[in-house]
């Protein structure tokens, strides 16, 4: 996680997340670590007040369900990590430029991410992993694209949250009774 980037909207959303995770709360904020955040896991837990996990994995109803981040189904940012990183810096520098609403860095990261078809590819790695684990939905991120897809050959569903820094910002609820739904700030 690159706090240089963060802007007083994210640091709003951070604060919100902190008071939320407040044991008096009563609510269970759970955070799994990305590509962004590796390494600086255990600041951002002690910052937030929560614990951050690799992956997690938990049961409502009939759902048997695990979270992880998606980059571990990446296979271009793995297996092309100088690439990676340079693209990474240079769309750094993009999001810089592109002033507040980041139009063009949002086109830029939609071309890059729809050019690798990394949304469906990480879609199906992540359900046959969740699948061999003995999980029937799965919750991923890093393609920063809301996605539900339905494997019916395995029954397992999958849910992509987006991204919590775009504007709208997308996101996963989970209600008691284990209805799954992607939302964006702006509903």
């Amino acid at each position: 996680m690159n706090f240089n980037r963060l802007k007083k909207e994210h640091w709003s959303f951070l604060s919100y997340i902190r008071k939320l995770s407040n044991p008096k709360n009563k609510v269970e904020v759970i955070w799994v670590e990305g590509n962004h955040d590796e390494g600086l896991s255990r600041i951002t837990s002690h910052f937030l007040g929560l614990k951050v996990y690799k992956e997690y994995s938990f049961q409502i109803k009939e759902k048997n369900l695990l979270a992880i981040h998606g980059h571990q189904f990446d296979r271009f940012l793995n297996e092309n990590i100088i690439i990676s990183s340079i693209t990474s810096y240079i769309y750094d520098k993009i999001q810089r430029l592109s002033g507040e609403k980041q139009t063009f860095a949002r086109w830029v990261k939609g071309k890059s991410k729809g050019w690798l078809r990394l949304a469906n590819k990480i879609a199906i790695r992540a359900a046959e992993y969740a699948g061999h684990r003995g999980f029937n939905t799965v919750i991923c991120g890093h393609t920063h694209q809301p996605l539900h897809k339905h494997f019916p050959e395995r029954n397992i569903s999958y849910y992509n949250t987006g991204c919590w820094t775009d504007i709208p910002s997308s996101y996963i609820t989970i209600s008691e009774d284990g209805e799954i739904k992607i939302s964006d700030s702006l509903k």
